[in-house]
């Protein structure tokens, strides 16, 4: 059977989040990646053992991998954005073009994304290009496994639950969270991924 492995990231000093926080957010992905194959293996074995006599555990396993896969996917979105630092904001560019034309202007695609991460609770805050209609969207997931778009590429994703700041900022504190978030992100990465998604 296959198994997940964590991922490396190669993450610079970040303005704004501490290296404890970096740490300990990587320890939880981590716990994303070895509790999907723990999962993984215990409907294996239950199945091996008797799929009829513990057909409800096995389904109940199931329903729990969706929080699993899509924490240890979502992370792997997150982490890479500050890889190779960060980078001038790629105004001029055709991503700058297709959110300019969605949202107004840069600015207000900014001012937008911002707007969504400061949603109440805690959740994702992601940006994805819709690969068939053709244009960008900015939605809130508050469970990575519930409210997902389908057929969609993510471009940049945001982590907004606790465990992304609370290190270095109290949730009164979120939008110094976002500010320190969007202020190391290598842009290059998102636009690489725009230019896949196309």
């Amino acid at each position: 059977m296959h198994t997940y492995e964590a991922k490396k990231f190669t993450l610079p000093s970040l303005e704004g989040i501490s290296e404890k926080q970096i740490a300990v957010h990587l320890g939880l992905y981590e716990g994303y990646v070895k509790h999907i194959n723990l999962l993984r293996n215990q409907i294996a074995d239950l199945s091996q053992q008797d799929a009829e006599k513990y057909g409800f555990a096995i389904e109940s396993v199931r329903r729990r991998m969706g929080f699993e896969f899509n924490g240890m996917r979502m992370h792997e979105f997150y982490f890479p954005q500050w890889e190779g630092g960060a980078t001038p904001e790629p105004r001029g560019s055709t991503l700058d073009a297709a959110l300019s034309e969605k949202y107004g202007s840069w600015d207000a695609f900014i001012a937008h994304f911002k707007k969504v991460g400061m949603s109440r609770g805690s959740g994702w805050c992601t940006l994805a290009w819709d690969k068939s209609g053709k244009t960008p969207h900015i939605w809130w997931t508050v469970d990575h496994e519930l409210g997902t778009l389908a057929n969609v590429e993510v471009l940049l994703a945001m982590d907004m639950w606790e465990h992304a700041y609370m290190v270095d900022y109290v949730p009164a504190e979120k939008a110094k969270h976002i500010d320190a978030f969007l202020k190391n992100l290598n842009w290059s990465v998102v636009e690489k991924r725009f230019a896949q998604a196309q």
